[in-house]
């Protein structure tokens, strides 16, 4: 199962079927931008996709299991870009030239500027939600880390686990201030970064 999976939902065994669940999710994901979380319900959902709404039990045990996976893949479309150009960058300069050119993207659209701010208020009222926020938060200073223990082998470990949680925290404040301000600079703070991790 992959991370989109809830507890209790049926991976699709076959392309038909994967094919729906991704049909589903892609619906969910418009009627978030449309209209918030209150907008996916079971009756929307099936609507648009022509579906009996018995059949996101099937599929995702639930209504609840939908808004996970509609959570889980607006952070991969919106966020993941993002670190993986950042881990993927050769030294600092090419990491905070890489979130330059990303960052503000992430909320480039009014689509995306609705998913970023309903992802970020849903964390912090449902205890699902932030759970899913939580671990993968998690999993990002874990990759960042690692990272830094092959670009910085000298660090110490605490160096490197700051520096992931410094990382992970200048996203999450990012995408909130551009959020409420999408015309704000970033570079001053990106500058205040990469001057703060090449330091010896």
């Amino acid at each position: 199962m992959t991370q989109e999976d809830p507890p209790g939902a049926r991976r699709p065994a076959t392309p038909r079927g994967r094919a729906r669940r991704d049909q589903l999710v892609r619906i969910g994901l418009d009627l978030l931008a449309e209209g918030g979380w209150p907008a996916i319900t079971a009756r929307a959902v099936a609507d648009r996709a022509r579906i009996r709404p018995g059949l996101l039990h099937h599929y995702f045990n639930g209504l609840p299991g939908l808004h996970v996976a509609v959570a889980q893949r607006a952070g991969e479309m919106i966020i993941d870009p993002v670190v993986d150009a950042l881990l993927a960058a050769p030294d600092t300069p090419a990491a905070v030239q890489a979130l330059r050119d990303l960052v503000p993207d992430m909320i480039a659209g009014e689509r995306n500027l609705r998913l970023a701010a309903e992802l970020l208020v849903r964390a912090l009222r449902d205890p699902r939600m932030g759970a899913e926020r939580r671990d993968w938060a998690r999993a990002v200073r874990g990759r960042v880390a690692a990272r830094l223990a092959e670009l910085c082998p000298d660090w110490p470990a605490e160096r490197r686990e700051g520096t992931a949680m410094l990382v992970t925290a200048l996203l999450d404040g990012l995408m909130l201030q551009l959020i409420l301000d999408p015309a704000l600079p970033a570079d001053p703070a990106l500058d205040a970064t990469a001057a703060l991790v090449g330091k010896p």
